[in-house]
C-alpha cells in the first residue's frame, strides 16, 4: 500500500495550493480518504474527508476555504486550499480508511509541507 502526497510548498498569505495524493495497493473507491495536518508542537488533526460516493466533511477551521475531491478512476484525491493563512502552515498527510468487520483498515502517506509566509 502506498499513499503518495504532493503539491506542498511555500505560499504567501491569501494564496492557493492544490495537494494531491495518489493511492496504490488499496481498493480506492471503498476507502474514505482524508487529509490530516500537523503543525509544529501540535497534535495531528483531521482537516477534511471524502467517502467513496463523494460525501465530504471538513474541520470548522477550514470550511469555506478548503475543498476535498477525488477521482476514483485515477486512484487520487485532492485538497484545494484557498485563502491560505499562516496558521495553515503544517505538514499535510493523506490517510485512507476502510471500515471492515470489527474495525477499520487504515493507511498513512508521507506528508507534504505547506508553509504560509510572506
Amino acid at each position: 500500500v502506498q499513499l503518495q502526497a504532493s503539491g506542498g510548498g511555500l505560499v504567501q498569505p491569501g494564496g492557493s495550493l492544490t495537494l494531491s495524493c495518489a493511492a496504490s495497493g488499496i481498493r480506492f473507491s471503498m476507502n474514505v480518504m482524508e487529509w490530516y495536518r500537523q503543525a509544529p508542537g501540535k497534535q495531528r488533526e483531521l482537516v477534511a474527508g471524502i467517502t467513496g460516493g463523494g460525501n465530504t466533511n471538513y474541520a470548522d477551521s477550514v470550511k469555506g476555504r478548503f475543498t476535498i475531491s477525488r477521482d476514483n478512476a485515477k486512484n487520487t484525491f485532492y485538497l484545494q486550499i484557498n485563502s491560505l493563512k499562516p496558521e495553515d502552515t503544517a505538514v499535510y498527510y493523506c490517510h485512507a480508511r476502510r471500515p471492515v468487520a470489527g474495525g477499520s483498515l487504515t493507511y498513512w502517506g508521507q506528508g507534504t509541507q505547506v508553509t504560509v509566509s510572506s
